[in-house]
């Protein structure tokens, strides 16, 4: 994958933040504790969604289990829950069981076991289906989403892909005014695309694949 913004290294800037947003920052590069939430089971499960929901066999080896099972052992969740929706914890662990049945019972194996094009063919059921483990399955899908999407993108490597500058406390910014970078950001060297017809395209793939991957399995 071509780097976006080649030598960007956000943790240059740490200098620019105060002391506790250091640390906390800093220990997101470091060793992350043994898993305390999430059972060995659980955990055969949850790595492999995670792993397939954000593609983090492909990227950077960001501990995004790892950082859910902190905030889920030490209750540092969202303040609400959507309607249907039990807490966080409860959601995990029921959520977890009913993906290793959908996977049995849609392709014949525990999710961890199957491959890559089946995984995203029982994925895509708890996307678009309604019952899931007693809860609404688009929901669930999107909770997993939001888990994983906030570890991900809390990380400094990832903030190195996409050329984020980290905290604006208490350095905040300067350049307001349209095309005009920060002292501290570097250039996109990668061609200026239009996100939406990108994403389109993106998406029609996807249904493309999915749809391929259902005549399969139908067969």
């Amino acid at each position: 994958m071509q780097q976006r913004f080649p030598g960007y290294d956000v943790m240059s800037q740490a200098r620019e933040w105060d002391p506790v947003t250091q640390a906390v920052v800093q220990a997101r590069l470091g060793p992350r504790p043994a898993l305390a939430f999430f059972t060995p089971p659980e955990e055969a499960v949850a790595r492999p969604l995670m792993n397939r929901l954000l593609e983090l066999d492909e990227g950077p080896a960001v501990p995004v289990l790892e950082g859910i099972d902190q905030r889920l052992a030490t209750g540092q969740l969202d303040g609400y829950r959507q309607v249907g929706m039990p807490p966080a914890p409860e959601m995990w662990r029921r959520s977890l069981v009913a993906l290793d049945e959908a996977s049995r019972e849609r392709c014949g194996r525990e999710f961890a076991l199957l491959d890559r094009d089946c995984q995203l063919l029982v994925l895509e059921g708890v996307r678009t289906g309604g019952d899931f483990g007693g809860m609404p399955g688009p929901e669930v899908f999107a909770a997993w989403l939001r888990f994983g999407c906030t570890e991900l993108y809390s990380h400094p490597d990832i903030w190195n892909e996409i050329g984020f500058g980290g905290p604006a406390y208490p350095r905040g910014y300067k350049a307001t005014s349209p095309g005009i970078r920060e002292p501290w950001e570097r250039a996109d060297v990668a061609p200026a695309e239009d996100p939406v017809p990108i994403g389109a395209r993106m998406e029609q793939a996807r249904k493309r694949h999915l749809d391929g991957v259902a005549a399969r399995a139908a067969k």
